[in-house]
């Protein structure tokens, strides 16, 4: 068994590690030197390299199909993503008897542990390919949506959750591609693309507030031009409410670019951090002699 000491030890070199890491990665500064900087410094680089320019993966389409099949087969075995019938009674019985309420306890660990295996399992399973074109109501959309949780709760920094929420706002706006003329389902994946990006606004404009630099807002601006040129694509031949819709995710981009160009401004002229804040973040004064 290792010592205490030894495992004190790794703990605070994993920490350290992290912490350089976020910094390579634009994160604030720690201000602080350890013994095993230099050890740790070629790690760094790597991981700093990865996060800039990941590897190609490429997935066997026969690895893939089976792979889809296994969890389409396991998800219809053990139950996942799908309600009860309204006339199934909550709880069955033997003889005359009531099941034991351990027994849909069990049920319900039997499906969260199967979530949470293959979340655990992405990087080296696949899972993410099978499941990357489902779109809500397919059977393994949720596996989809666990995966995205899971990567958050495995972010380093603020930063990279913002990136990480903003990806998501991504990955809604090609499903919501799939789902025009479905109206309900439509407008239900742009809430959740508007929702993802607000999330990661708020997260970036909150970090170049708190870092006094624009580097978060340059990351902002370039994703808002991409994004608002994809859900102006929405707009072709799409039903009226459709189109409706759409508007409005097109004017939260607006609205997105506005406040990174007014905290723009307020850094530059090196306005005190905003005291109040909204659904985007701190939302800062005007600068004196602006409009």
């Amino acid at each position: 068994m290792p010592a205490v000491d030894d495992i004190l030890f790794s703990r605070r070199r994993a920490e350290r590690f992290a912490q350089l890491l976020d910094e390579a990665n634009g994160a604030r500064r720690h201000h602080v030197r350890s013994r095993v900087d230099a050890q740790l410094a070629p790690l760094v680089a790597v991981g700093q390299r990865l996060s800039v320019d990941p590897p190609a993966v490429e997935v066997n389409p026969e690895f893939r199909t089976g792979l889809r099949a296994m969890l389409l087969a396991t998800a219809e075995r053990e139950g996942l993503g799908t309600a009860p019938a309204a006339s199934e009674p909550a709880t069955t019985t033997t003889r005359g008897r009531l099941l034991p309420a351990v027994t849909a306890r069990r049920a319900r660990a039997r499906g969260a542990i199967l979530v949470g295996i293959a979340a655990g399992a992405i990087a080296v399973s696949g899972i993410s390919a099978a499941s990357e074109n489902a779109v809500p109501g397919d059977a393994l959309y949720g596996m989809k949506r666990s995966t995205e949780r899971a990567q958050l709760a495995l972010a380093s920094s603020d930063i990279s959750r913002g990136q990480l929420f903003l990806d998501f706002a991504r990955t809604r706006l090609g499903e919501a591609g799939k789902l025009r003329g479905d109206r309900l389902g439509y407008s239900a994946v742009l809430d959740d693309m508007d929702a993802d990006t607000r999330q990661g606004v708020r997260l970036l404009t909150s970090a170049a507030v708190q870092r006094a630099e624009p580097g978060s807002l340059d990351t902002l601006n370039t994703f808002v031009a991409g994004q608002r040129r994809a859900v102006s694509g929405l707009l072709d031949g799409s039903t009226r409410a459709d189109r409706e819709r759409t508007q409005r995710s097109l004017l939260l981009l607006d609205d997105i670019r506005d406040r990174s160009d007014s905290l723009r401004a307020a850094i530059a002229c090196g306005l005190p951090a905003p005291t109040t804040s909204d659904t985007l973040g701190p939302d800062p004064k005007t600068c004196p002699g602006s409009r």
